[in-house]
């Protein structure tokens, strides 16, 4: 297992195996116009993860990072898939889909808690343990120490597995369809959210 660092694009020549790709994001903040995207994580589910970082006044010229997450023929695995589509296509400029989401994914699937986050699911699930120390840590310094750069790595190392155990049983409680309905819709929930229509429910009667 290596966790490989990268500025501003992927290496060219670096090939990922076929199959589904795990993609994270970190960003300076949780409001997308504002706080700019300093870092995607990717994993091919083979044991080696990616980080590309951006500096600040990058012009997020990254021609093959974005050709992976835009391939319409490869299934990128998010956790809170919202969020991270959101940042990549506001400052990447493409929409990576088709999506599986595995916090879509638990909540139509663990309702017997709603505890839906990524260490939750790691824990329960895997019987492993993910650390967040570095959660809200400084992702736009001029350095990633060590454990920030274990930290977004290991954000991407469970998603192929937990992938699996959730697809199992949305099969489990014939809730497949409605899950896939939902990953469908995720682009344009994220355009929406970019638009402004983030906290308005454009379904309700109100």
């Amino acid at each position: 297992m290596t966790v490989h660092f990268h500025e501003e694009d992927l290496p060219e020549g670096l090939a990922f195996a076929d199959g589904p790709i795990a993609i994270d994001t970190e960003t300076m903040g949780l409001i997308t116009h504002r706080d700019r995207l300093c870092l995607v994580q990717l994993s091919d589910g083979h044991g080696d993860e990616h980080l590309v970082r951006f500096n600040p006044g990058s012009t997020y010229n990254a021609p093959r990072l974005k050709a992976l997450i835009g391939d319409p023929g490869r299934l990128k695995l998010f956790h809170y898939a919202r969020f991270d589509l959101a940042a990549l296509y506001f400052y990447l400029g493409v929409m990576a889909a088709p999506v599986f989401c595995t916090k879509i994914a638990s909540k139509l699937t663990r309702t017997y808690t709603d505890r839906h986050g990524l260490k939750n699911l790691v824990s329960e699930l895997l019987a492993a343990d993910l650390s967040k120390q570095q959660q809200l840590s400084d992702w736009g310094g001029p350095e990633l120490n060590e454990a920030q750069r274990e930290y977004a790595a290991s954000d991407v190392r469970y998603l192929h597995r937990l992938r699996e155990v959730l697809a199992s049983r949305l099969q489990r409680e014939h809730r497949m369809e409605i899950a896939q309905a939902c990953f469908d819709f995720l682009p344009t929930r994220a355009r929406l959210d970019l638009a402004g229509w983030a906290d308005r429910d454009i379904f309700s009667h109100d």
